[in-house]
C-alpha cells in the first residue's frame, strides 16, 4: 500500500513539475470590463493603476514597474473590419508608428512579428515589436488588436528587453488571453 501511495506521488510531483504552462497560467487572475466588454488575464503581483487622458485601464508590476499592460479603445471608421484596417503586417506598422513611436517622440519601433488569430468567431492579430527609446534602452511589446461594436480595441503588454526572456511565456498568454466581446 506505501509503494502505491508513493508511486501516485512521485507521478503527481513529476506531473506537477514537467507541466510549467499550466503552472504559468496558474499564476494570472482575470480582469473583467463588462461596460466596454473585453477580459484579459494578468500576472499575480500586478496592480490596476489609475490613468486619466489615457488608456481604459493599466496593470503594472509591483517591483518592476515598467512592466506594463494596457488596453486603448479607438473609434473605427464605421462598419470597418479588422481585415478592413489592413492584413496583420499593415495594422502592425501604423500601430507602430502612431502608438508607439509617434514622429518626434525620439523611439522606433520595429514590427518583428505579425500574425492572425481566431477565437471564439472574433479575428486578432497578434504584434511583436522591439521599440527603442531615447536613452538606448529598448522594450519588447506585443500587442493584440481586435475590432468589436465599431471600436478598435489594442491590448499592449510592455517590457525592458533585458526582462524578455524571462517572462515571455507569460505575457504570451497576458495577450492571447485578451478577448472582446
Amino acid at each position: 500500500m506505501w509503494k502505491q501511495i508513493a508511486l501516485i506521488l512521485l507521478l503527481v510531483l513529476s506531473f506537477s513539475l514537467s507541466n510549467t504552462d499550466e503552472a504559468v497560467a496558474a499564476g494570472l487572475k482575470n480582469f473583467v470590463n463588462t461596460t466596454d466588454g473585453y477580459q484579459f488575464s494578468y500576472p499575480n503581483g500586478w496592480v490596476q493603476v489609475k490613468v486619466t487622458n489615457g488608456p481604459d485601464v493599466v496593470f503594472h508590476d509591483l517591483i518592476e514597474v515598467s512592466e506594463n499592460v494596457s488596453v486603448v479603445i479607438s473609434p473605427v471608421p464605421e462598419g470597418k473590419t479588422l481585415a478592413e484596417l489592413g492584413t496583420p503586417t499593415e495594422v502592425g506598422y501604423k500601430l507602430g508608428k502612431v502608438a508607439l513611436a509617434p514622429t518626434d517622440s525620439g523611439r522606433t519601433a520595429e514590427l518583428v512579428n505579425a500574425l492572425e488569430l481566431e477565437s471564439e468567431g472574433k479575428k486578432y492579430y497578434i504584434l511583436e515589436y522591439l521599440v527603442k527609446l531615447p536613452n538606448k534602452q529598448e522594450r519588447h511589446n506585443v500587442a493584440s488588436v481586435a475590432v468589436s461594436r465599431g471600436k478598435l480595441f489594442t491590448f499592449n503588454a510592455s517590457v525592458p528587453e533585458k526582462r524578455w526572456q524571462k517572462v515571455k511565456s507569460m505575457i504570451d498568454q497576458t495577450v492571447t488571453s485578451f478577448s472582446v466581446y
